[in-house]
């Protein structure tokens, strides 16, 4: 898995309702900034923020990604959003395994005029 294939997998699990495919994207102790104007936190708090959304059948689309940045075990992923909410950032970490998982994620972010 590369810091790309996240962003990939969570549009995967999120299409097919899989609130705990989509939790295990992110480490044990992450941190959203989601709903907006609020921060949601740790993996359990994440699973059941998904679930609700997931229930309601949002579909989600791919998203162009920008040019990640990788600085040893942490990287910085972003798209360009189709909805025109600002921006998406997050920030992952490598595991003991290589694999990668979420620690911060900033899905919506639009800056003030």
């Amino acid at each position: 898995m590369t810091p790309e294939d996240i962003t990939r997998l969570f549009v995967e699990r999120s299409n097919a309702g899989d609130a705990d495919g989509v939790a295990a994207l992110y480490a044990d102790n992450a941190v959203m900034a989601y709903p907006a104007g609020q921060t949601t936190t740790g993996r359990a708090a994440i699973r059941e923020l998904w679930a609700s959304v997931l229930a309601h059948g949002p579909r989600f689309e791919l998203e162009e990604g920008l040019p990640t940045l990788v600085y040893g075990d942490i990287a910085l992923t972003s798209t360009a959003p189709k909805d025109n909410a600002g921006a998406r950032a997050q920030v992952v970490q490598r595991q003991p395994d290589g694999s990668w998982l979420r620690i911060i994620d900033q899905p919506e972010f639009n800056p003030t005029s």
